[in-house]
């Protein structure tokens, strides 16, 4: 597989939560708000890209017996100062997210991408590779949380998240006597999964029957 494919592999085929189904339990709660789902969505993907590029880099001198303590240490490590540069420069993100951000330390995508891939791969793999897991992280938790917001709340904006007063996009689709409130529940969020999911796994087979039809017309 070139690297290219396996870049695109983590938009829709092996998506870390549609597909592979990891990391469904912050991605259920944090889905209320598109600002929320920018922010931890550019928080994994900060944490991916470096834990598999230091992991790549030390995989030849990390012994096999104490490799999953050592990968967890990286991540725990980048964690902590992700967490502390939204506590500083967005205090109000870092209010919103609350402890989920501390939780990507045991985030499923991390040490699973460290374990899959980034240990038998060199540092511009696991980079592209982390690159890639991390953008079908974002797309999935944006999409989520734009269904959620404009559902619940009737629209969705994106405020600046060193600067919550400043706006960049606020826009109404939905009239506020039409909205379903229930979005914004738990119960939202699982039923948006659900139904996003089940699109994801639909246009995967639809796209693997079109593979084997063309494959049988080339023979």
């Amino acid at each position: 597989m070139n690297r290219f494919e396996n870049f695109k592999n983590g938009l829709i085929k092996e998506n870390p939560v549609f597909s592979l189904f990891l990391g469904i339990c912050s991605t259920l709660a944090i889905t209320t708000s598109v600002d929320n789902a920018i922010g931890m969505g550019l928080a994994v993907i900060c944490v991916l890209v470096l834990s598999n590029c230091i992991i790549s880099l030390i995989r030849n001198i990390t012994p096999d017996e104490i490799h999953i303590p050592v990968y967890i240490v990286v991540i725990a490590t980048l964690v902590k100062i992700i967490q502390m540069v939204i506590e500083a420069y967005a205090p109000s993100l870092n209010t919103s997210l609350g402890v989920f951000i501390p939780l990507i330390v045991v985030n499923c995508i991390i040490l699973g991408r460290a374990e899959a891939f980034a240990c038998d791969h060199n540092v511009l793999d696991s980079a592209l590779d982390g690159i890639g897991m991390g953008l079908g992280y974002f797309i999935a938790v944006f999409v989520m949380s734009f269904i959620r917001e404009v559902l619940s709340t009737g629209g969705f904006q994106i405020t600046n998240m060193f600067n919550p007063d400043q706006i960049f996009l606020k826009l109404t689709i939905i009239p506020e006597d039409f909205t379903i409130s229930m979005f914004s529940s738990p119960v939202g969020a699982f039923l948006t999964f659900a139904v996003l999911a089940a699109f994801v796994s639909w246009y995967k087979d639809r796209q693997a029957k079109k593979e084997e039809a063309a494959a049988k017309e080339g023979k």
